[in-house]
């Protein structure tokens, strides 16, 4: 009986050392090892992971200890490091705080108004690929999901397809990333901000306009407006000037037939023949002439509604605008922008 006894006590205790060695954390020996967590992985295939990778000795134990503290349903997948001497504490509070590996990313930033050949010019710079791989990509539009989505029509008369898609913003995107997944990145912004607008489809359905037409209103209200709180009034001179069929003469659509920018357009200069020029063609242009952030398109979405046809750059360095209902009263407030030069 005392030799029966006297083993079972041998047993028990060369058990225990076994289960308690089997949760010791691995000797540490060489570099910190990465992994990768999927989505969807239970803790028992995470438990085997870590094994597999020399990180803990036994999955079943670990996997014991997780049933015995609570934890493991609140593992976030994603790719980890873990150095083999790491304890089972250790392994559980980065799994569950997603403490991942850092990817190396690019971070770049577009402005509001840009054109996509800056926008290409942007990209080419932070990704130190020829602007030409963005541009093409902007001009055609093939292979990217977005086009679809946000339904961008395919019209020769576009100098860039994608122009006023591109949403105006800073990005922080992984460093290898595909020119085609960086502007994607870029459409599928542009929809998750029209997404942040209440009921914008049935506004849309309501002025009776396309995202086309929308977003072209708003590059020029973009293009042509500093102070925010104007923006919904200039936009409501552009309907205003296109229900009564007149010309829209904005200086930014003949600005963005130039190859550079010019402080004051001259008469020649508004004479250019192009489907962009609203000086010679009536309605709106083909499509948008820049990115237009949010507020721009939300005051086109949602204009003010006014009597004014006309408005003039105040000369007085604050950027605003003098507006007239009338010709003549334009004549008037182009005299009294100059004398506040």
């Amino acid at each position: 009986m005392l030799i029966i006894i006297l083993l079972l006590a041998l047993a028990g205790g060369g058990g225990a050392w076994y289960i308690w060695n089997g949760m010791q954390p691995v000797e540490p020996a060489g570099p910190a090892v990465t992994f990768t967590i999927e989505k969807g992985m239970g803790s028992a295939e995470i438990a085997s992971l870590l094994e597999d990778n020399g990180i803990i000795r036994n999955e079943m134990f670990f996997r014991g200890y997780l049933k015995w503290v609570k934890e493991g349903s609140s593992f976030k997948a994603g790719t980890y490091t873990a150095s083999p001497g790491d304890t089972y504490d250790e392994l559980i509070t980065r799994l569950n705080a997603g403490d991942v590996v850092k990817e190396d990313t690019v971070v770049f930033t577009i402005p509001e108004g840009f054109t996509a050949k800056q926008i290409a010019e942007k990209l080419a710079e932070a990704w130190n690929q020829p602007a030409d791989v963005f541009l093409k990509m902007m001009n055609s539009g093939a292979g990217l999901t977005e086009v679809n989505t946000l339904k961008i029509p395919e019209d020769a008369s576009l100098r860039h397809r994608l122009e006023g898609y591109l949403f105006p913003e800073t990005y922080e995107l992984a460093k290898d990333s595909t020119p085609q997944e960086v502007v994607e990145a870029m459409l599928e912004q542009l929809t998750k901000k029209l997404d942040s607008i209440p009921d914008w489809q049935a506004q849309l359905a309501e002025r009776g306009l396309s995202l086309h037409e929308l977003l072209t209103v708003a590059s020029l209200v973009e293009r042509e407006v500093v102070v925010d709180e104007e923006r919904p009034l200039v936009a409501g001179v552009i309907y205003n000037r296109l229900k009564k069929g007149q010309n829209l003469e904005i200086d930014a659509t003949v600005q963005y037939l130039l190859d550079k920018q010019k402080e004051r357009l001259l008469n020649k200069d508004l004479k250019v023949e192009s489907p962009y020029n609203t000086y010679r063609n009536p309605g709106l242009p083909p499509g948008p002439i820049g990115s237009p952030g949010l507020a721009s398109i939300q005051a086109a979405l949602a204009p003010k509604a006014s009597e004014y046809y006309f408005y003039v750059t105040k000369k007085d360095g604050t950027q605003g605008h003098l507006f007239g209902k009338t010709y003549k009263e334009h004549l008037a407030n182009i005299k009294k922008s100059e004398q506040n030069q």
